[in-house]
C-alpha cells in the first residue's frame, strides 16, 4: 500500500488545480482520472474565465498561454429580439475583466505542467473506490493495467464530476440534494469563422436563447436553445446558420461569417448541489458537489474557487494540525456556490423561452430586461456577478 497525504479522484480541471496548489506546498498527492489524458483534454467544454480564475493560473506560473492566446472581454452585449445594448464589465465593476480561453486549452496547460513539475497524474483506473472515509485514515482501491493498487492518505478529495464515484460513497441519509431542470438543451457548435463580434451576446428571442462566443479570433462557438432531446443529426449546417441568423436579428445576421462545422453536441440545463461538500475525511470539490447551467459561465470557475479554498484548508492542516480549515471549508464553499447557482438560475430565466412560460412571464421578462437597459444599479449587479464574485462574498 503507497501512503500518500491527498488523494485525488478526477484529473478535470478542479483535481489539476487542487494537485498543483498541493504539490507545490511540499504535500504528497496522487491524482486518479479513469479516462485518457487525449480524452479529458478533448471535451468541449466552457470557455469564459472569471478574473479570481485567471488570477489563480497567473500564481501557479501557468497563464503563459493564457496571456498571449486568451481574449480578455471588458463587457459583454444582450440582445432583446434584435435590440443590443452593452454591459461594461471594467466600468460597472472597478476594473474586472472575464477572459475566453477554452476548457480544453486550460487543460492542456495543467497537464503540461503536472508532467514538467513531477505531479503524479494515474490515468485510465478502474473500479475506485473510496474506504473508511469517516476515519482520520482513509483508503483508496483501483485497478490499473489489470492489478489492484491501494493508496493510505489522511484526506481524499473528489473532483470527479456528477457520475463519479465521490459522492456517491457518501450515504444517502448525509447528504441533502437539491435540483431544478429546466427542460431545454443548448445545441452547441464549433466552426473555424471569425466571430460575428469580438464580445458574447446573449440572445433573448420569441422562438429561444442564442449565444454567440468564440475560442479564438478564427474560431467560433454558438449556441441554440432546443429541445432537451433534440438529435444533433436533425440540425445541418445551413439549417443550424439560418437560425442562428434569424435569432440574433438583422443587426448581427448580416455580420455572421457560415462555414463548415465540425462539432455538435447538446447539452441539457439543469442546477443541482448537495450538501454539505465534506463527510468525514472525503471533500467534494467542482461538478462533484455542484451542477450549473452555463448561462453565467460558472461552472468551471466555481469548481477552482472550490479548490482555492480546499487548498487553503488543506495546507493549513498539515502545517499545523489543525482541522479549523477543514470544519469551515463547507459552508464557504456553499456560499459561494449557492450566489451563482442564483445568478446562472436568474439569467436563465431572463434570456430563455421555457416550457413553463405564459405570456405574463414573458411580459416579466421584457420588463425585467428594460430595466437592466435603463439602470446603472441593475448593470452593475449583472456585471459583479459575472465577472465573479470575491472568495469571500
Amino acid at each position: 500500500m503507497t501512503r500518500i497525504q491527498v488523494a485525488i479522484i478526477g484529473a478535470g480541471p478542479a483535481g489539476l488545480f487542487l494537485g498543483h496548489l498541493l504539490h507545490r506546498q511540499g504535500i504528497a498527492v496522487t491524482v486518479l482520472e479513469r479516462r485518457s489524458r487525449a480524452h479529458v483534454e478533448g471535451r468541449v467544454r466552457a470557455g469564459v474565465l472569471e478574473q479570481g480564475t485567471v488570477d489563480l493560473l497567473h500564481a501557479l506560473g501557468l497563464d503563459q498561454r493564457l496571456r498571449h492566446e486568451g481574449l480578455v472581454h471588458e463587457g459583454t452585449k444582450l440582445s432583446i429580439d434584435g435590440e443590443i445594448f452593452h454591459i461594461d464589465f471594467r466600468g460597472l465593476t472597478g476594473g474586472a475583466t472575464v477572459t475566453v480561453y477554452g476548457q480544453q486549452e486550460l487543460t492542456r496547460d495543467l497537464y503540461d505542467a503536472a508532467a514538467a513539475h513531477g505531479l503524479p497524474i494515474v490515468f485510465e483506473v478502474e473500479d475506485v473506490h473510496l474506504d473508511d472515509i469517516e476515519s482520520a485514515h482513509p483508503t483508496v482501491s483501483y485497478r490499473k493495467d489489470g492489478t489492484t493498487r491501494h493508496l493510505a492518505c489522511d484526506v481524499i478529495a473528489g473532483c470527479d464530476g456528477f457520475q463519479g464515484v465521490s459522492r456517491k460513497a457518501i450515504p444517502a441519509v448525509a447528504q441533502k440534494t437539491f435540483e431544478r431542470a429546466y427542460d431545454v438543451g443548448w445545441l452547441g457548435i464549433l466552426a473555424d469563422v471569425p466571430p460575428v463580434d469580438p464580445e458574447l451576446i446573449y440572445c433573448r428571442h420569441a422562438d429561444g436563447f442564442a449565444l454567440a462566443s468564440m475560442r479564438s479570433p478564427t474560431r467560433s462557438r454558438y449556441y441554440l436553445q432546443c429541445a432537451v432531446d433534440e438529435c444533433v443529426d436533425a440540425w445541418p449546417d445551413d439549417r443550424f446558420w439560418d437560425e442562428l441568423c434569424r435569432r440574433l436579428g438583422p443587426q448581427m445576421a448580416d455580420r455572421v461569417t457560415r462555414g463548415p462545422i465540425f462539432e455538435r453536441s447538446v447539452v441539457p440545463l439543469r442546477s443541482f448541489v448537495t450538501e454539505p461538500m465534506r463527510h468525514g475525511r472525503l471533500f467534494l470539490a467542482g461538478d462533484a458537489a455542484h451542477i450549473v447551467p452555463p448561462t453565467g459561465a460558472k461552472g468551471l470557475n466555481l469548481a477552482a474557487s472550490d479548490v482555492m479554498i480546499l487548498a487553503r484548508a488543506l495546507v493549513h492542516f498539515f502545517k499545523t494540525g489543525s482541522e479549523s480549515g477543514l470544519d469551515g471549508y463547507s459552508a464557504q464553499a456553499l456560499a459561494r456556490v449557492w450566489k451563482a447557482e442564483r445568478f446562472s438560475w436568474w439569467f436563465t430565466g431572463l434570456t430563455h423561452r421555457l416550457p413553463n412560460m405564459d405570456a405574463f412571464a414573458r411580459k416579466m421578462q421584457s420588463a425585467e430586461l428594460s430595466y437592466i437597459r435603463s439602470s446603472r444599479a441593475a448593470q452593475t449587479t449583472l456585471a459583479e456577478n459575472y465577472v465573479g464574485l470575491p472568495l469571500d462574498r
